[in-house]
């Protein structure tokens, strides 16, 4: 390789370099911010708005939320939250022995935090390379952030019927009334619809919701008293 070669190749390779480094102290960075901010917008968001959708939304903190809908989601959805790291690996290997069986049916066991990490970072997508990068935020938000901020970021971000991101927006059009003054049969309807919020919706109350949401109510009675979702509750 000629000399002008080898300059232009230490070239880029500065360039190269000095980018990775630059990228992986900003996603650093933008993590540790979102521990007390919200995200300006989100892939998932922005999508939306360009599919026709729309993008309805409204951030609120964790106290102008009621507990029945925290209890309510956790029940729907991740219901060993407050005892994970992340991952609930029970349920991820029965998702894979799932899968292998019926490939044309994929089954899902993504955490609220797995969930958080794709909506809050990422695009949807099935994609390995989509995956691995769910694996690394889900890691950095349960060691930066904590339950109590996934929780509420969770609450502001999931989509919750189309063009609808979190549960202020989601009470408001449902109920015509803030996410605080949900109840506990309506919180339990607006997570009954999470599998698939622009299918399974609320109102008009699909029945999907109809028969999923006094599953999702018993749930929550058999959760309410445990302690470490109390400390979630509060």
């Amino acid at each position: 390789m000629s000399t002008s070669l080898k300059e232009k190749a230490l070239r880029i390779w500065r360039i190269v370099k000095r980018a990775f480094i630059f990228l992986l102290l900003f996603q650093f960075f933008y993590i540790l911010l979102l521990k007390w901010v919200d995200p300006p917008f989100t892939l998932t968001q922005l999508g939306s708005l360009v599919s026709g959708n729309g993008l309805r939304r409204d951030y609120v903190d964790m106290k102008e939320i009621s507990p029945y809908a925290r209890l309510a989601f956790i029940a729907a959805e991740d219901q060993l939250f407050p005892d994970h790291n992340g991952f609930d690996w029970k349920s991820i290997q029965k998702a894979i022995a799932y899968n292998k069986k019926k490939p044309n049916r994929i089954k899902g066991a993504s955490t609220i935090s797995q969930q958080v990490a794709k909506n809050v970072f990422l695009w949807q997508g099935r994609s390995w390379f989509r995956k691995a990068l769910e694996v690394y935020f889900t890691f950095m938000i349960e060691l930066l952030w904590g339950k109590q901020r996934i929780m509420e970021m969770y609450l502001n971000v999931s989509e919750m019927g189309p063009g609808l991101f979190g549960i202020e927006i989601a009470a408001r059009h449902y109920f015509n009334k803030p996410a605080l003054k949900l109840t506990r049969r309506e919180a339990a309807m607006i997570a009954a619809c999470m599998p698939n919020p622009k299918k399974y919706t609320v109102k008009p109350l699909s029945k999907y919701v109809a028969s999923r949401y006094p599953w999702v109510m018993k749930q929550m009675s058999h959760l309410q008293n445990d302690p470490d979702i109390q400390r979630l509750l509060q």
